[in-house]
């Protein structure tokens, strides 16, 4: 009987060189997924759909989390199956072709929200199925770092796709800025009327999309299908419950892994997601100064991720996530203590400014080694055949926890409010994400590096 230690992973079984074309072609789709998770999501399509136009604020921000939490849900349902099936049926590059063209369409159809009210649920239940689709592409993107891959390059690669998605991010933030939403000259796409310049974003953001994402179609060839019987839907589950035990039995710390990531995952996230908020309300920056901060930081983010990537490769995964997780405290403990207060140091000021400027980056610097560095530990212990169903059950335990960080963050904020002077309070938000920076930390501590832990032996069917 086959144990552990002798089961080869899919990354240790492909033993073909490099080739650099595909791996470009491969970091090209994170490129173009950056349309839909910076300038949809984070900066101008959201910000649109909590506008006034919509209700106010605090209807529509109400409407549009309401509809990414079924999302949110629907991922962790859908992911280790759709995986799962996509490797069983040689399928993984025609399922991210298919999953990506949804996400494209559900983009562009943004165009018809409309500023009025009763558009919102429209906008944003197509922003939360753009979601749902985004993430199940991106179980098979990931999973398609075996097939470029090999385990002396498997780290830098890595870094490669994370710094891609943050330079895509950086010129599709540009392009925006300068065509649509501060025009650098006249032309029928500034026009706001019916906010026609901002619903054309989501026309730009479609063929962005879809333009980035075709060279990974044609470049990288698509996994031989396993003879197995085909199952269905029900089955399927059964079947990844299996899998899950065999698992626990027979590499436990693969497990461990995927509860780690997901706790820091999701403090990382929260890193992004409540960087602008915090810069604006406790820092005073305005809209611009956030926008300006957010590109800055994608450099500096995607700098790190690609160091990283070649650290992974020396050092292990492991260390550099840990090395990140620790700088990230460091980094954001200094913004909580020093907050925006002016500081005399040496006959040189110090202002809240500098401290977010120069703390804030560090936050950035150190968030992209962590996120390349946790998909490259995980690949590296993936069964053959099995890396989209890993990766799956990544996106799910990632989701499972996703709440951790906001009500954190929310918690310490309504705690510090009657106990610090107006307008103070926010900052306090920034204890809730380190908290789970460090429980993320502490539960990764005993995880074991994967060149110490054996590849699972799953049950084919």
């Amino acid at each position: 009987m086959t144990t552990a230690a002798q089961q080869p992973s899919e990354l240790e079984l492909h033993t073909a060189p490099v080739r650099y074309g595909q791996v470009l072609a491969w970091a090209s789709w994170d490129w173009g997924s950056a349309a839909f998770n910076a300038v949809m999501t984070t900066f101008v399509f959201t910000v649109y759909l909590t506008s006034s136009a919509f209700g106010g604020a605090d209807h529509a921000s109400s409407v549009l989390g309401a509809a990414l939490g079924i999302g949110g849900f629907l991922i962790a349902v859908l992911a280790p199956v759709s995986g799962q099936r996509s490797d069983a049926g040689g399928r993984r590059k025609l399922w991210l072709g298919i999953h990506t063209g949804v996400v494209a369409l559900l983009t562009g159809l943004c165009f018809f929200a409309f500023p009025r009210p009763e558009f919102l649920w429209y906008g944003a239940s197509l922003i939360a199925a753009g979601h749902v689709f985004s993430e199940l592409a991106g179980v098979n993107y990931n999973a398609m770092l075996e097939q470029i891959a090999t385990p002396k390059t498997i780290g830098r690669i890595s870094g490669l796709g994370w710094s891609a998605g943050y330079f895509g991010g950086i010129v599709a933030l540009l392009l925006v800025l300068a065509l649509f939403v501060q025009p650098a000259f006249h032309w029928f796409g500034a026009s706001t009327t019916e906010s026609l310049n901002i619903r054309l974003v989501a026309v730009f953001s479609m063929l962005w999309i879809i333009a980035f994402s075709l060279p990974v179609l044609f470049a990288v060839p698509e996994v031989p299908r396993r003879r197995a019987a085909r199952l269905g839907v029900v089955a399927s589950y059964g079947l990844l419950w299996r899998r899950i035990v065999a698992i626990y039995r027979t590499s436990p710390h693969t497990l461990y892994f995927l509860v780690a990531s997901a706790v820091f995952r999701d403090g990382l996230a929260a890193v992004f997601t409540f960087g602008g908020v915090i810069a604006a309300g406790t820092f005073g920056f305005s809209l611009s100064q956030v926008i300006f901060f957010a590109i800055f930081g994608n450099v500096v983010a995607a700098i790190g991720a690609i160091t990283g990537g070649f650290l992974d490769d020396r050092i292990g995964p492991k260390r550099v996530i840990m090395g990140a997780l620790v700088g990230l405290l460091v980094a954001g403990t200094a913004i909580l203590v020093l907050g925006n207060g002016t500081y005399s140091v040496f006959g040189f000021t110090w202002t809240g400014t500098a401290t977010f400027w120069v703390f804030g980056l560090f936050l950035t610097l150190f968030v992209g080694p962590a996120q390349a560095s946790a998909r490259a530990y995980l690949a590296r212990l993936a069964p053959d055949g099995e890396s989209g169903e890993l990766f799956g059950l990544y996106a799910t335990t990632g989701r499972a926890v996703s709440f951790l960080a906001p009500l954190l963050f929310s918690a310490c904020i309504a705690i510090a409010t009657p106990l610090v002077a107006e307008g103070q309070a926010q900052r306090w938000g920034i204890l809730g994400i380190m908290l789970v920076l460090l429980a993320g930390l502490l539960v990764l501590l005993p995880v074991r590096p994967p060149s110490n832990v054996a590849t699972a032996v799953v049950p084919e069917r």
